[in-house]
């Protein structure tokens, strides 16, 4: 039984590194399908429900000290790769397909809910605002949305859930109908997209020491900011103190990216470490209650998906988007920076740099995007 703080986070750390590393060193395929953060998720639930630790004291003190801290400081360090510049360079055709895939999963998201919300739970808008973070953005998106609307962190599971199995789901279907293109573009009239070119800016340098001891730096006082700023700033039911500080870190870093300091490297690295450190914080806080609605986050999560599905195509036919340029916007959003560029080499490798932006567009909209959408099916719940 583990009382102490410092065993504690010693334990949080060791299996917040233990599932990325064994899908970087042996690439097993169970990754596929459990992306290492929904394990680290699972595991450390499995530990919280086994009575390991108990939340209480000095250890539920520091968790709530540690997404406090850490949640804007990996935004923050998020948005510095995410260069506007080089995304709106991307030209009309490009951003209108990106934005046209937001607005089917908003309508789907929307449509879905007034199906299922007589089965779901009173607050099972939650869970499905949390995922539209992440289906626009990527699981930071997620985090941030938990937070904000103040989701429970039993919740979150459901949420963490239906993203990794429906995503698993649609990547199959993306790659699957590759061979389609051809035909789904005589359909739409439009023209191959292997030709656009993009630029993706990357950080010069190795990761030094010292670079992460900077880049760590300027995170925390970004987020100290953040909050300053919120805390006088009024709330609403829709923007709280710990929506405000987002959208701070979110700006904070947005402005970085487009100084001299984004080429120092690091960042994503690290912001990546912390998202996967501060999803096994909030497993431990959480256990296994409410599992038994998982089936219906699932369902819902399928008919997003299927909904989305079918307005894209409407939307690819009406302005003629081809069929690699519309995987690639879907996958951008759904399954984020990680997957995008593997599904768009499979396209053409011309499409590598474009699918890279794409997702990184969607970061910077993913948590502003389910925030909206906990403002549209909060106002929908039965």
């Amino acid at each position: 039984m583990i009382h102490t703080v410092w065993p504690y986070l010693a334990l949080m750390l060791l299996i917040a590194g233990t599932f990325p590393m064994l899908e970087r060193r042996f690439g097993w395929r169970v990754f596929s399908v459990m992306p290492p953060i929904v394990m680290v998720y699972l595991t450390v639930t499995a530990l919280s429900v086994s009575g390991l630790w108990h939340i209480e004291g000095d250890i539920q003190s520091v968790q709530k000290m540690l997404i406090a801290q850490v949640i804007p400081a990996m935004l923050f360090l998020l948005m510095i790769n995410c260069d506007l510049r080089a995304i709106f360079a991307l030209g009309p055709r490009v951003l209108a397909v990106f934005f046209s895939t937001t607005l089917c999963l908003f309508i789907a998201f929307t449509t879905t809910y007034l199906i299922f919300r007589n089965v779901l739970p009173e607050t099972g808008w939650q869970p499905l605002a949390a995922l539209s973070g992440s289906w626009v953005g990527g699981s930071a998106n997620l985090v941030a949305v938990k937070e904000a609307v103040g989701m429970s962190d039993n919740a979150l599971a459901m949420a963490l859930l239906t993203d990794a199995l429906c995503y698993s789901v649609w990547v199959a279907v993306l790659f699957s109908i590759a061979r389609l293109a051809p035909a789904f573009n005589r359909w739409t009239k439009a023209k191959e997209s292997a030709d656009i070119v993009a630029s993706v800016p990357t950080p010069t340098g190795p990761i030094t020491p010292d670079s992460v001891l900077l880049w760590l730096g300027m995170a925390l006082a970004a987020g100290t900011a953040s909050r300053a700023l919120a805390s006088v700033l009024p709330e609403s039911m829709y923007l709280s103190n710990t929506s405000w500080t987002i959208i701070f870190a979110t700006v904070a870093g947005l402005i970085v990216a487009h100084t001299p300091i984004a080429k120092f490297p690091g960042a994503s690295r690290i912001a990546s470490g912390l998202l996967i450190f501060v999803v096994a914080i909030l497993a431990s806080q959480s256990n296994f209650q409410g599992i038994a609605s998982a089936p219906w986050y699932i369902a819902c999560g399928l008919s997003i998906l299927a909904i989305h599905a079918i307005l894209l195509a409407l939307m690819a036919k009406a302005f003629r988007f081809d069929l690699h340029l519309c995987g690639i916007s879907s996958l951008a959003h759904v399954g984020g920076v990680a997957a995008t560029p593997v599904l768009a080499a499979a396209y053409s490798p011309a499409l590598v740099p474009v699918g890279i932006l794409l997702a990184l567009l969607g970061y910077i909209l993913g948590t502003g995007f389910g925030l909206l959408m906990a403002s549209v099916l909060s106002s929908l719940a039965p």
